[in-house]
């Protein structure tokens, strides 16, 4: 497999809102965001995603070839069982590397990562196997993101508090919202706006948060900023709105994060998110997002 096959695959744009959803996770769970322990994390939660990723071609193979034939499997660039078998394989690899983190550890215990490894990896195949034309997708794939969060944490902590899941719970919101979006972006249409409202959920958590934390409205205000110009693409839905607003609304997972930081006594981590933000939205220019 060619390597820029493998890389429009993995959609690799996309990695830095990973690495900063697992920063999330850990410092909401306790642990200092320099943590030697996070880049272990970070490469197993890589795996899990770019494995995710090639199983969503591999699944969505007869979708692709009626409304997307330049995605590699019907363009001919690879075949179905090589999508399979390296995106099963980089799952279990992620696992692996959670059972090797659970063991650098001394305050998480040795089965709560690889844990929630299992249990991302389930959320992962049944969304992409089932998401077109499950009503549900949306929390599922927000399940995904949640369980990110929640396994970071595990890599660090043994039972991680109530801010781990809170946290998670207000990505789930925002994820239910773009996912809800991108489900109509191979159409370039929104058919109903009101989902769209679980985009509000970081906006009102970010403002409980800065009460405590002032410096949290400084990413809260781009992340509100950078949101509502994505949703009022998806209500022009012009041309290419749609798709547009979808990977814009994918660069703010990191936005988000970066308010979950600042908000939780990690301003220098939340310029790291940001930072991956940018990041991200350069990457999208190189490979696509979705």
């Amino acid at each position: 497999m060619r390597i820029a096959v493998a890389l429009k695959l993995a959609r690799v744009s996309n990695l830095p809102t990973v690495w900063t959803n697992v920063m999330a996770g850990a410092v909401l769970a306790g642990a200092g965001w320099t943590d030697p322990r996070l880049p272990v994390a970070m490469v197993a939660m890589s795996l899990f995603y770019t494995g995710g990723m090639f199983l969503n071609d591999a699944y969505d193979r007869d979708f692709d070839t009626r409304f997307r034939p330049d995605r590699p499997i019907p363009a001919g660039q690879v075949t179905v069982a090589q999508v399979f078998g390296w995106g099963y394989g980089m799952m279990a690899g992620g696992l692996v590397l959670l059972v090797g983190a659970a063991q650098m550890s001394r305050g998480a215990s040795a089965w709560g990562a690889p844990l929630g490894g299992l249990c991302l990896a389930g959320a992962i195949v049944l969304y992409d196997a089932w998401h077109k034309s499950n009503p549900l997708s949306p929390v599922v794939m927000g399940l995904c993101r949640m369980l990110v969060y929640v396994t970071a944490a595990l890599s660090v902590v043994a039972m991680p508090g109530a801010a781990v899941y809170v946290g998670a719970g207000v990505s789930l919101a925002y994820l239910i919202g773009l996912t809800y979006a991108a489900k109509k972006e191979h159409l370039d249409r929104l058919d109903h706006a009101w989902p769209l409202a679980f985009l509000l959920a970081p906006a009102g958590y970010g403002a409980v948060l800065a009460v405590a934390a002032p410096l949290t409205l400084v990413p809260l205000a781009m992340l509100v900023g950078w949101g509502a110009l994505a949703v009022r693409r998806l209500f022009r839905r012009g041309p290419g709105d749609v798709p547009k607003a979808v990977v814009a609304l994918i660069a703010g997972i990191s936005l988000l994060d970066a308010v979950l930081l600042a908000g939780h006594g990690a301003p220098e981590a939340a310029v790291l998110a940001i930072v991956a933000f940018v990041v991200t939205l350069r990457l999208q220019r190189w490979v696509a997002g979705t």
